[in-house]
């Protein structure tokens, strides 16, 4: 039996994704707002994300962080490079982007500002027990992450099956600390 390359991971994962009931999207992203906020402190600075279709999490997801933390962030695409950031105000604040996502209207900062973020949620499609992300393969966030401050929380949201046993992994992957998913919440990875 070969090992999976990570082209194959994605064909199997965004696979799954699709075939998704309406259902249990629904029911899988309720959970993930209830948990989102664990461990985020009063007023503190929170980089997310704004969930695409075939992404775990909601604009809820978002929200239920912006009652807890002064600030969420989330990401604004230039290529090439690490990502830009922006305040998530609310949904009516989003316009269509590149790449199909939803981005906000507001002021743009410059990459170096996640280091003022203490937890940052990193969109996955398949994380391992290691740490080790797969992401959808433009570099964005691995350029992005290792301008973070190292005591960030660094914790990547997947559905409960995307959570695996091993993924292959480059020498450019940041890897995450945990994994936020709606059955099991946060559960630490790699050595924790």
């Amino acid at each position: 039996m070969h090992a999976r390359t990570k082209d194959e991971w994605r064909q199997l994962v965004l696979s799954g994704r699709r075939a998704l009931t309406p259902e249990l999207r629904t029911a899988e992203d309720r959970a993930l707002v209830a948990l989102v906020t664990q461990g985020i402190a009063d007023g503190s600075t929170v980089c997310a994300y704004v969930p695409t279709a075939l992404e775990p999490g909601s604009l809820d997801f978002l929200d239920a962080l912006r009652r807890v933390a002064g600030r969420v962030l989330v990401p604004v695409t230039r290529y090439p490079g690490p990502l830009h950031w922006s305040e998530f105000t609310g949904a009516d604040g989003l316009a269509d982007a590149s790449y199909g996502l939803r981005e906000p209207t507001g002021p743009v900062w410059e990459p170096d500002e996640i280091r003022s973020a203490g937890t940052i949620f990193v969109p996955a499609l398949a994380v391992d027990r290691r740490g080790v992300r797969l992401g959808r393969g433009a570099g964005f966030y691995d350029r992005s992450l290792g301008l973070a401050s190292s005591d960030a929380r660094l914790i990547t949201v997947v559905r409960d099956e995307e959570l695996v046993s091993e993924l292959p992994e480059d020498p450019h992957d940041v890897r995450m600390g945990w994994a936020l998913t709606p059955g099991s919440g946060l559960v630490p990875l790699g050595d924790r």
